[in-house]
């Protein structure tokens, strides 16, 4: 199943406010959440990660990457006042 399918199977009212971030200041480069989001949504530019423009409409808000950040690069908050994913099926 590719990333354009498995979107198709969740519903989300996109949150008007960041809720996922990486301090490039911070981040050691370690590559972890490159690695563990299901959704690619996450790449090593210079060394330092780098978080897809258009994160909130496609991230499934595992909190996997923030999970694995070795240095505490990256912020994450579920989304709140009811935004956020709904899975349709499953």
């Amino acid at each position: 199943m590719n990333t354009r399918d498995f979107t198709r199977l969740v519903y989300k009212d996109v949150p008007d406010v960041d809720f996922l971030s990486a301090d490039r200041g911070t981040c050691e480069g370690c590559g972890n959440c490159v690695i563990i989001c299901p959704m690619f949504l996450w790449k090593l530019e210079g060394k330092k990660a780098l978080l897809a423009e258009d994160y909130e409409e496609k991230c499934l808000e595992c909190g996997a990457c923030w999970q694995v950040c070795e240095c505490g690069a990256i912020s994450f908050d579920f989304p709140g006042g009811g935004k956020g994913i709904v899975v349709k099926y499953g």
